[in-house]
């Protein structure tokens, strides 16, 4: 049984196979969980769906992954205070509702 995507052309994607594997298996971890996919697989197991993402170029390694961190830290705070806000207006509407159906 032969490996596809290559491990020569995955090779040219990555520095190292140590750096292949770690980014593998990051990204493998990230589509089990549900991440977005970027393109569509021909593979069904979600670590060959990692190296096909890897090999067409879609995932990469982060120049800086501190930075990374940083952001998807800042984009989780941004959604939460955002869901925060929305079941607030709606307990607001509610409780507007409530009273107007009192008055009558």
């Amino acid at each position: 049984m032969m490996l596809k995507p290559s491990i020569d052309k995955l090779l040219d994607k990555v520095p190292s196979k140590y750096s292949l594997v770690i980014l593998q298996a990051k990204r493998a971890h990230e589509l089990e969980a549900g991440a977005e996919a970027t393109q569509d697989f021909k593979s069904a197991k979600s670590t060959l769906r990692a190296l096909e993402e890897i090999e067409s170029g879609n995932v990469v390694i982060h120049p800086d992954p501190e930075a990374k961190r940083e952001s998807v830290r800042r984009k989780a705070e941004e959604a939460r205070l955002a869901k925060e806000e929305e079941e607030r207006k709606i307990k607001a509407q509610i409780a507007k509702e409530k009273e107007e159906g009192e008055k009558i």
